[in-house]
């Protein structure tokens, strides 16, 4: 049985966790729903792709301003918050097991691979409905949560809730490994450097970081997690719409069993797209995961201590 301080700590992380995950995932929808648009399409989205590989057409979103007028101008402002409920089922249940495991385990570096499987596969469900919602566009498949949720059940069961999960999982492991491994060194580099600055003659020394440190060291984990396993990421993506009916003027549908599997679709991407076929949303990506991964860390450290305070 555990201690009272113990399962107070573990309240703290929960909670904490949860909070920050929904600040940093309602912040950061639009550029979200603009990377998965990007990562759905099959089309090369520069023209020298187009050239090399003799394709006709040209791909619905070639740029990340240009899709931002696009889905403003067809879908409006909550075009942006698209799959966002979804997205905040999945998220806070996600840092809160991630944070949670992470104080038990004592160390971001071992911790990390093994969080965030626990997270992943708790979350998953409302992760497949979020690309779903946010990918389709308009006019809709699914006009809701809802319907999406039902006709998933209804295809392929309760076993369909967890379609393609393999891939998610091989992600997950570098990405949060790289993510909470360099937040932690990030920051002990950090508190090496205020000692350095610190006056030679104070007896105490704080290695407490300054709210804009934090944000710092949060915002260079998230870039460098992303920046590595991006590729993992669009693969996923490509998994999670297999057979998803939309509008032609989107282009070409990822086809039901389009991939046998990760290292065949990775090699078909590379073959048909080339290697920013890979890339493919990687700047509003990389533009939403250093403050996603900031907004995180910092609303984790604040709430945290806010709570403890309450509990003390």
């Amino acid at each position: 049985m555990e201690e009272p301080g113990q399962l107070k700590r573990a309240l703290v992380d929960t909670s904490a966790g949860a909070i920050a995950g929904g600040i940093s995932r309602t912040v950061t929808s639009p550029l979200d729903v603009i990377k998965i648009r990007f990562q759905v399409q099959l089309e090369p989205t520069s023209s020298w792709a187009l050239l090399q590989r003799d394709l006709p057409g040209s791909s619905k979103y070639a740029g990340m301003f240009q899709a931002t007028k696009d889905i403003f101008r067809e879908e409006g402002l909550p075009g942006f918050w698209r799959g966002n409920v979804p997205a905040l089922l999945m998220v806070m249940p996600y840092t809160a097991i991630q944070f949670t495991v992470l104080h038990k385990l004592k160390t971001f570096v071992s911790g990390s691979p093994k969080t965030g499987c626990a997270a992943t596969v708790g979350s998953y469900p409302f992760d497949l409905l979020r690309t779903i919602l946010a990918s389709q566009g308009e006019p809709k498949v699914y006009p809701n949560m809802r319907s999406a949720l039902f006709d998933l059940i209804r295809t392929g069961g309760f076993r369909g809730l967890y379609a393609r999960l393999s891939p998610t999982l091989v992600e997950i492991i570098p990405y949060a490994g790289l993510q909470f491994g360099t937040y932690d060194t990030f920051k002990r580099w950090t508190m090496a450097w205020n000692r350095l600055r610190s006056s030679p003659t104070s007896p105490i020394v704080d290695d407490s970081l300054s709210s804009f440190q934090l944000f710092i060291c949060g915002l260079a984990a998230g870039t460098c997690a992303k920046l590595v396993c991006h590729p993992f990421d669009v693969v996923k993506k490509r998994f999670q719409i297999e057979g998803l009916q939309r509008h032609p003027k989107y282009g070409a549908r990822v086809e039901h069993y389009a991939y046998r599997n990760m290292f065949d679709a990775l090699f078909r991407i590379l073959q048909s797209e080339g290697c920013n076929g890979l890339y493919k949303g990687i700047v509003p990506s990389t533009i939403k995961a250093a403050p996603a991964g900031a907004v995180t860390f910092v609303a984790y450290e604040f709430t945290s201590d806010w709570l403890e305070s309450i509990f003390t």
